[in-house]
């Protein structure tokens, strides 16, 4: 399977208070993960990618809400939003899977994710232009870490396990795929990511939206029952 190109370059330069304050934040969180983490990148994954599956969910029912008492189209966001919500799931499901995160991790997931959450709806409800810049910076910065696991597992300092089997088949990856295959679809996620973000921030403040990246192909996992039918 072929990555497609990203741009690890991309930055949107904070224009105006709003931009600052997503930008601030942004950084504060990264020298929050970078001190707790510090070159575990797997551990890390699975934390962050827990807050990172909150913002396409409270994106998307709040637009899906306000839709209904406007009467009006989302022009296609509520479904994005949705799918980058699944998506950053299904990160973590992998991720949970190579790096088995202890008790008190599990523990930190759980209270970090419902203050982000309560956090985030609040300021989606306060300024939804605000929210998709904060989420375009955290994705940013994903893209980041993502680059920094992949030169820690090409230099030979984290072992290149074999993919789960959930990401070989979410991505339709090789039965041969290893964690750098999966390192390299899950940066172009957040790439794409990044950049859907930005563009919504951008179109809420009038600017013009840039160029988005393209994402990998998923395979859309099935429940059981219809499996069954």
């Amino acid at each position: 399977m072929s990555v497609p190109f990203i741009d690890l370059g991309v930055h949107h330069k904070p224009q105006g208070f709003s931009d600052r304050i997503a930008y601030g934040f942004t950084k504060a969180l990264r020298w929050c993960a970078d001190t707790f983490f510090a070159e575990r990148y797997g551990h890390r994954a699975v934390v962050l990618e827990t807050v990172a599956a909150v913002p396409g969910m409270v994106g998307a029912t709040i637009n899906h809400l306000a839709c209904l008492r406007r009467m009006c189209d989302d022009k296609g966001w509520i479904k994005t939003l949705m799918d980058e919500a699944e998506n950053e799931r299904m990160h973590l499901m992998t991720f949970i899977e190579i790096s088995k995160p202890t008790l008190f991790e599990r523990a930190v997931i759980i209270g970090v994710q419902w203050v982000f959450y309560l956090c985030f709806f609040a300021l989606y409800l306060v300024s939804s232009k605000t929210a998709h810049r904060v989420v375009g910076y955290f994705e940013e910065e994903a893209v980041i870490s993502y680059t920094h696991y992949l030169a820690e597992i090409d230099e030979g300092r984290s072992p290149n396990v074999p993919a789960p089997a959930i990401a070989r088949q979410y991505w339709g990856l090789p039965d041969d795929a290893t964690l750098r295959d999966v390192v390299l679809v899950v940066r172009a996620d957040e790439a794409h990511h990044r950049d859907v973000n930005h563009g919504f921030a951008s179109e809420l403040a009038g600017l013009p939206v840039g160029r988005i990246a393209e994402c990998p192909p998923h395979v859309t996992l099935e429940p059981n029952w219809k499996k069954a039918a």
